[in-house]
């Protein structure tokens, strides 16, 4: 084997320990959620025993922050750093989690503009929602989701029953949000970005 090859096997043994060492944030019936760093200039090997959506937080070479990829079981792919350190959140889709309800108030249809379909398949739709400073988001529902917030983000969410939610997030955060409805408005100064994966 020539020298780049066993070094690219290394580095690939030592990622995948790594993540699967790594402590979940989230663990749940219907996923399992780390966080994968790499230092400047590095490569980092993503791979997974389930079906994964892989979020990046921070810029790469090939990859934005806020992109999106979706890894089918077993399949692996080499993400590069830039000048800085790589960070994304990897999702793991639990097999035999439970399916989620079908929802009604559809973010996507309601408001294209400012919810974008990043990626859909069978297991999950990827959203990025984009909330200038003040913009009021209509009604909505989403079945159970886990959101990565990619910029500073401070809203109040309406929820269904009446009650207001603060919700003060920075970059690099997650949160596992069960099916819910509520109306989102964007109290802070700066336009917010989040991505959210919905569960099927």
């Amino acid at each position: 084997m020539n020298a780049r090859l066993l070094l690219l096997i290394a580095l690939a043994a030592g990622s995948v320990a790594a993540q699967d060492a790594a402590k979940p944030e989230i663990d749940n019936a219907w996923v399992r959620v780390t966080r994968v760093k790499q230092a400047a200039h590095g490569k980092a090997l993503l791979r997974s025993q389930s079906d994964s959506v892989v979020v990046f937080v921070t810029d790469g070479i090939a990859r934005k922050a806020g992109d999106a990829v979706y890894f089918p079981a077993g399949k692996a792919a080499e993400a590069d750093a830039a000048d800085q350190p790589l960070e994304a959140v990897r999702i793991e889709l639990k097999p035999g989690a439970p399916r989620s309800s079908a929802v009604a108030l559809d973010p996507v249809k309601l408001d294209p503009e400012h919810h974008i379909v990043l990626l859909e398949n069978e297991r999950v739709r990827v959203i990025r929602t984009i909330l200038e400073p003040h913009l009021k988001a209509p009604m909505h529902e989403h079945p159970h989701y886990v959101v990565v917030y990619i910029t500073e983000l401070h809203t109040t969410m309406l929820m269904a029953d009446g009650r207001a939610v603060d919700n003060l997030r920075h970059p690099g955060e997650i949160a596992w949000r069960d099916a819910l409805k509520h109306a989102t408005e964007n109290v802070g100064e700066r336009t917010a970005s989040e991505v959210q994966v919905e569960l099927k």
